[in-house]
């Protein structure tokens, strides 16, 4: 995992880089049925989690709701310069999804990467079932690019297909107003490993 020092505020969450000592309660977030059923992991999580951190060239953030660490965001990059843009992958816990709290960690990370990374586009891809992570993603700027088909294989052993969408800097939206009513809010997004598809692979 890379280094990247900057602490992100969104509307209502804080995304400072995740450390070591958050491991636990990201483990326990991963066993969530919700969040399991996407990113997966086997039986030792903790082990899967300890991985998200050593993956080179991802840069993740724990997701904070009044101090309190919620989910786990992260992006990687494809830096070759005919084809630079960034991705991203998301877990949030399900007690704090419905929301808008993805969608805000979300927005607040893209417009990091717009502005502090000089990214002009930016890929995400959920399961191509995840009608509420689209949603989600959606209510962002995030625009559907096409079916990647038996994309990603599920807890159950068979394949399923994924969404690739992608935002463009100037499509980014605004904060929504702290009055506005809750989001349908992401179980989580596909695999991370897939994100950068198809330069590099899902999670």
């Amino acid at each position: 995992m890379d280094g990247d020092v900057d602490r992100i505020a969104g509307r209502a969450v804080q995304l400072r880089p995740a450390v070591r000592d958050d491991i636990p309660i990201l483990a326990r977030i991963r066993a969530t049925p919700e969040v399991y059923a996407y990113w997966r992991g086997g039986d030792d999580l903790v082990a899967a989690v300890e991985e998200d951190f050593a993956e080179p060239g991802t840069t993740a953030y724990a997701i904070e709701l009044d101090g309190a660490v919620i989910g786990w965001i992260q992006w990687q990059a494809e830096e070759e310069p005919d084809y630079r843009h960034a991705s991203i992958d998301i877990y949030l816990d399900p007690v704090h999804q419905g929301r808008g709290l993805g969608s805000d960690a979300v927005r607040a990370l893209a417009r990091h990467l717009f502005t502090v990374h000089g990214h002009h586009r930016i890929e995400i891809d959920p399961a191509a079932d995840n009608h509420a992570a689209i949603r989600a993603y959606s209510k962002v700027g995030f625009r559907p690019v096409g079916i990647t088909r038996r994309s990603e294989r599920g807890p159950d052993g068979t394949w399923h297909d994924g969404l690739l969408m992608d935002l463009l800097a100037e499509e980014l939206t605004a904060d929504a107003p702290a009055t506005d009513p809750p989001d349908d809010e992401p179980r989580v997004s596909s695999h991370p490993v897939c994100s950068s598809w198809p330069t590099t692979s899902p999670r």
